[in-house]
């Protein structure tokens, strides 16, 4: 596993199934997660670009997998930039997982979205959501800022997908740390027509 949330996530669906397994009256509802789990790739994941009023210009879509990025190696998303305090949207349906302040990421936000995806929101300069909130495509989860390891530099939200499940053809021999690739999917790709 490559990020706390996916471990958390693996945590989580092992320990169920655990529990379900070993208690022999629970048993008959071992396929009640496994259901679950297979209904969370069949919802819909219509996207809207996180940010209001940003354009396809407003990001590099170069930015993706760009190396060198200083203690991270790569950059693991993409970089849209706006005025401070412009709003930050949810990209998709989903439910906040956490939000934090702190760290590399500043003020930040993760939402569970369709297909079981992690969409990261980060260097916000407010929170305006909080915890297990559900939320709906292009609600207002915080506004843009600079945050976190982006103090001094222009505002702009980091948005990165992960998924705890990996894509196998994602996988790119080449690339640096190029194995984590099968986790990390370019939002660029989700967010153009």
């Amino acid at each position: 596993m490559i990020t706390n949330t996916t471990r958390r996530f693996w945590l989580a669906v092992l320990t169920t199934l655990a529990f379900l397994f070993r208690n022999r009256s629970l048993r008959k509802w071992l396929w009640v997660p496994l259901l679950v789990l297979g209904a969370g790739f069949l919802i819909p994941q219509p996207m809207v670009v996180p940010v209001r009023d940003a354009s396809l210009t407003s990001w590099n879509k170069k930015s993706f997998w760009a190396y060198p990025w200083g203690s991270s190696i790569t950059h693991k998303g993409i970089d849209i930039f706006a005025e401070k305090g412009t709003d930050v949207l949810s990209a998709t349906q989903g439910i906040v997982v956490y939000v934090h302040e702190g760290g590399k990421g500043g003020k930040s936000v993760m939402v569970l979205g369709p297909k079981w995806r992690f969409h990261y929101y980060a260097h916000l300069n407010d929170i305006k959501t909080t915890v297990f909130k559900p939320l709906s495509t292009g609600a207002v989860i915080g506004s843009v800022g600079d945050t976190g390891n982006a103090v001094g530099k222009p505002p702009h939200l980091h948005y990165a997908i992960t998924t705890p499940f990996p894509y196998p053809h994602l996988y790119d021999d080449e690339a640096v740390q190029g194995w984590k690739k099968m986790f990390y999917l370019n939002p660029d790709v989700w967010l153009r027509p």
